[in-house]
């Protein structure tokens, strides 16, 4: 009944050129990385700046996870996904959906301490910001498994599921 509205999808199993969630996501890892970097040189050069611009990186990673992360369900579930991959497709959704919160409440904290003082952090919050730093890390590892391990949206991994071979 709604199929003449929806748009047609192409040979990447998508209705829009490319993917679209590796583009935004690689804004929030960035992001976060940069704010974490910026944290550590900022601390221990006193540098009040540099904490002035890890805030800032860390308010937009939050809003950009949750586009990210929009579109990533968008292209999961567009994506054929077949048995071999379900298992690390379902890992990379939990710790992205968890990423976003946990994003948001170290932001949040961070409101905070800027606002008591900006030109100084906890120590605590350089460990939380390095545990952060290790968890991206794991949720890129996994990005880059279902893209070039197990081909999501590429044209000979479509194909092949379209024909049964996966």
């Amino acid at each position: 009944m709604f199929e003449n509205l929806l748009p047609a999808l192409n040979d990447h199993n998508l209705p829009y050129p490319d993917t679209i969630h590796p583009i935004v996501v690689h804004f929030v890892i960035a992001m976060v990385l940069f704010a974490f970097i910026c944290d550590l040189i900022g601390y221990f050069s006193a540098n009040s700046r540099l904490l002035e611009v890890s805030w800032w990186n860390m308010f937009f990673a939050t809003v950009s996870i949750f586009i990210a992360i929009i579109f990533g369900q968008i292209e999961a579930g567009l994506a054929q996904a077949y048995d071999a991959v379900e298992p690390v497709l379902n890992l990379h959704t939990l710790i992205g959906w968890s990423l976003s919160g946990i994003i948001a409440a170290i932001t949040a904290w961070r409101y905070v301490i800027r606002l008591r003082d900006p030109k100084k952090i906890p120590m605590s919050y350089l460990g939380v910001g390095l545990l952060l730093t290790m968890l991206v890390f794991f949720q890129v590892y996994l990005g880059d498994e279902l893209v070039w391990v197990y081909g999501l949206h590429t044209v000979p991994v479509v194909e092949a599921v379209k024909e049964g071979v996966l």
